[in-house]
């Protein structure tokens, strides 16, 4: 009977570290900032109110959609394994006629590390998951490739359309739960 605890216990003080190194948390993003199409605009306004020259929010190579969105929460963690839970709250459209919508859209994460280019996209499924009628939805997946480190994380919730990014997640650098 004693062999049998020793042997328990063996395992579990091998296997448990092993398992509990494997879903380090890597990052964690609390908070969700929704997108605006257009991040400024130059020259003089023409008769309309529109502007020639318009500059498009793209966020590390990923470019914006054509309209605004915006979303209620965000929190998402990534372990080194590369496994990602997202869990969105309100991701509606903005503006438009289909103001207060989901667009019927699904949506996958994408985690960039990089501060500059060139900018590896660390993608969870692209087919995505379908927003709820009211913009939340839940992405529990593995990103691929799998991130080693991550020095300056971006978390951008896309379209599994076009792939625009709709959201952001706002990282939580300081390892405070609050």
């Amino acid at each position: 009977m004693a062999k049998h605890a020793w042997l328990v216990l063996l395992c579990l003080g091998v296997v448990c570290p092993l398992l509990a190194a494997e879903q380090e948390t890597l990052v964690r993003f609390h908070g969700g900032i929704g997108v605006i199409p257009v991040s400024s605009a130059a020259g003089p306004a023409n008769a309309d109110g529109t502007f020639p020259n318009v500059n498009k929010n793209i966020v590390r190579g990923v470019n914006p959609p054509g309209q605004i969105w915006v979303i209620a929460d965000l929190k998402a963690t990534v372990t080194t394994d590369g496994h990602i839970t997202v869990r969105g709250r309100g991701l509606l459209l903005g503006g438009g006629n289909n103001i207060g919508r989901n667009a019927n859209a699904s949506v996958f994460a994408t985690l960039i590390c990089e501060p500059a280019v060139p900018f590896t996209q660390l993608n969870t499924t692209l087919t995505g998951v379908p927003l709820e009628p009211n913009g939340d939805f839940l992405i529990d997946d593995t990103l691929s490739p799998t991130p080693s480190e991550c020095p300056s994380p971006v978390l951008l919730i896309r379209s599994a359309g076009n792939q625009a990014w709709f959201a952001a997640g706002i990282p939580k650098l300081d390892g405070r739960d609050n």
